[in-house]
């Protein structure tokens, strides 16, 4: 496993690699979540690459960026594990050098639900994924289903600038209790951890009620919101949403694919999740 530091040393090695080249982009503190993308690009690609890199320009002001988990030992030590080829580690420098002016926005996928509640974040998101993109020219590169606007939100950004690169999106891995696998799951404390499972339920109940005919977009949100509701470790819901899954337009009726989403906070967590309904 090579480990490299610079894009242009990154750049001349994809350049040399065996084809195809998958390419999982990271913020590190690596998860089960992460894993799982990690092994689904080994098994479809000759060569295995992974980015880490705490990206700073998608976080908002007061939020967790220095906080933000790290440990790249431990991180490198999981990859080397799982067989990667190269791991690409920039130093905040290298990605947003002295002068750096130039920024990419997906206009419309980004001001909705996440983007509304985190401006800028989008942009951030969307500049730095063009750069890794464009460092390692993959033929492939992963996401998780778990972080739902944001495989919306780069599936356009590829499509719209013809970069040329399949976007393969991988399900949710979730703990047993069903809470869904994060980084920030570590700063919940014991009780919060108990209930933070009342995010995936409170998302389930849509999915069950779609699947006894419901279709009214309203009556969904009103199962989940009434679920979370019921949490008192719940502090504040600051969406609840049944939309398009790729255009994300909030639905009155439900006849085809749609993302059922939401995020809460409890305490200084914010959890994100979401479900498809096919």
């Amino acid at each position: 496993m090579k480990v490299v530091e610079t894009g242009r040393d990154m750049a001349r090695t994809c350049r040399e690699a065996e084809r195809p080249l998958g390419l999982v982009p990271t913020m590190g503190a690596l998860h089960q979540g992460h894993l799982a993308l990690v092994r689904r690009a080994r098994e479809e690609n000759e060569t295995l690459a992974v980015s880490i890199f705490v990206n700073p320009s998608q976080f908002g002001e007061g939020e967790d960026l220095e906080q933000y988990p790290r440990d790249l030992d431990r991180d490198l030590e999981l990859l080397r594990a799982e067989g990667a080829d190269l791991v690409f580690v920039p130093a905040m420098e290298e990605v947003y050098p002295a002068g750096f002016d130039t920024w990419v926005s997906v206009e419309r996928l980004s001001g909705k639900l996440e983007g509304a509640h985190r401006p800028g974040h989008f942009r951030g998101v969307a500049t730095v994924v063009t750069k890794l993109l464009n460092v390692t020219r993959p033929d492939r590169a992963y996401l998780g289903q778990k972080d739902g606007q944001q495989t919306a939100v780069i599936r356009r950004l590829v499509r719209d600038l013809d970069m040329g690169v399949e976007i393969v999106v991988v399900p949710t891995v979730r703990e047993a209790d069903g809470l869904a696998c994060s980084s920030r799951n570590a700063y919940l404390d014991p009780q919060q951890r108990q209930a933070a499972p009342v995010v995936y339920r409170a998302l389930a109940c849509a999915e069950s009620a779609r699947r006894a005919g419901e279709r009214d977009g309203d009556t969904l949100r009103g199962k989940v919101r009434k679920t979370l509701e019921r949490e008192p470790f719940v502090e504040g819901i600051d969406y609840v949403s049944v939309a398009d899954a790729d255009s994300l337009e909030e639905l009155e009726t439900v006849t085809g694919r749609a993302m059922v989403s939401t995020a809460v906070r409890m305490g200084r967590v914010r959890l994100i999740d979401n479900i498809i309904l096919e």
